[in-house]
């Protein structure tokens, strides 16, 4: 019996009522920060990887509770102008993916942030004094630093000053889905590849923003070669348009070129769709961070091919989850030995599916991105 402060005995809680306050008593424990309000800058170009991994990134915050920002850092001319949005937004931290591009303009934010390295911020912006000397006060002052492999923080920390407790490596999140109804010989055929036999056609699918550092046209003319002698085999680039002048330099030289098609770029979705149709994947990137087309290649069963650049050889183990090829010549002999031998892609495509299940897990990077944002307080 429990009695009341004027003596009088109490009427017990019932079951439903106590189990309601011992599960605000255990929020009130487990779960004692509010929400936050943060502002995420990145590069929004649309179907773009930098695009796919920002509303990744987001929605992982938004999981844990908190108000998220996503807004390009192509909108802002200068700091102040994220200032003015901070203060209209009621800010509390940032977040941003590339230190020059996006970590440069929170700076002078007022707010505890974080930086997500892009990949040309460590590999080619670096190479500017300028630009180098901005991206080490962006890294002095974010409150931590994500790389996406190793390879990537050791080579941060080998061009740039920057403390490397603050550097947290966490691969990105992997996921795939395909559109519903999606035509795989009506794509062919508005790509411009005519052909009775599609049963029996190779399509080498190189996925890029097409821009100059992406070098789309790399395997031009040795897979026009090819294409000549086994007219079975094309090579379709396909992608948004990121450098128009230079998009218009793609333009011309495959109208020239036989065997290479230029698609119009497609939905996400529809992109996996014809990604899982295609025989492989291709990449011919000057640099990279990680490759977003790759892993999403891999995890949809598809067999990889890509420049040897550090940014691939630390998701691509050669011969174990795709191959690396350092000439437009040994792309094709690579390619060559692919089509010819099913143990090997057989073997490609279930390393391949392995690496992403153990290493490309979305749930894991959730859990890291949110224990991140904490830090923001």
């Amino acid at each position: 019996m429990r009695l009341t402060e004027s003596g009088q005995e109490s009427k017990p809680l019932s079951v439903c009522w106590q189990a309601l306050l011992l599960f605000f008593i255990s929020v009130s424990i487990l779960s004692p920060h509010t929400e936050m309000r943060l502002l995420f800058l990145a590069c929004l170009s649309p179907k773009t990887g930098n695009c796919t991994t920002a509303e990744r990134i987001r929605n992982h915050i938004v999981a844990a509770g908190h108000t998220c920002v996503l807004c390009d850092t192509r909108e802002f001319s200068s700091a102040s102008d994220v200032s003015s949005l901070m203060t209209q937004e009621r800010v509390e931290a940032a977040l941003a993916i590339h230190l020059f591009k996006g970590g440069r303009l929170l700076l002078d934010a007022g707010v505890p942030f974080g930086v997500v390295f892009g990949g040309t911020d460590v590999n080619e912006d670096v190479k500017d004094e300028h630009k180098r000397a901005v991206m080490e006060e962006v890294l002095r002052k974010a409150r931590f630093v994500v790389a996406f492999t190793d390879a990537l923080k050791e080579q941060a920390q080998l061009l740039l000053e920057c403390e490397n407790k603050k550097i947290c490596v966490q691969p990105q999140g992997i996921e795939t889905k395909m559109a519903l109804h999606f035509c795989w010989s009506d794509f062919l055929h508005s790509t411009g590849v005519l052909t009775n036999q599609v049963e029996n056609l190779h399509v080498f699918l190189l996925v890029c923003g097409l821009r100059r550092v992406k070098d789309p046209l790399y395997l031009l003319e040795a897979f026009a070669e090819w294409h000549s002698q086994n007219p079975l085999v094309v090579l379709i680039i396909i992608g948004p348009v990121i450098d128009p002048v230079f998009t218009t330099e793609v333009e011309e030289s495959v109208k020239r070129s036989v065997g290479v098609f230029l698609a119009a770029d497609l939905s996400q979705e529809e992109l996996h769709s014809a990604m899982q149709k295609s025989f492989a994947l291709v990449n011919s990137s000057l640099s990279e961070g990680m490759s977003a087309a790759i892993l999403e290649a891999m995890d949809l069963g598809l067999p990889v091919l890509a420049r040897d650049i550090p940014g691939n050889a630390a998701i691509v183990e050669h011969k174990v989850t795709g191959l690396l090829y350092s000439s437009p010549q040994e792309f094709v002999s690579m390619s060559r030995k692919l089509l010819d031998d099913h143990e090997l892609q057989e073997r490609l495509v279930r390393n391949g599916k392995d690496y992403i299940r153990t290493c490309h897990n979305p749930g894991k990077e959730r859990i890291t991105y949110q224990k991140l944002v904490e830090t923001l307080r």
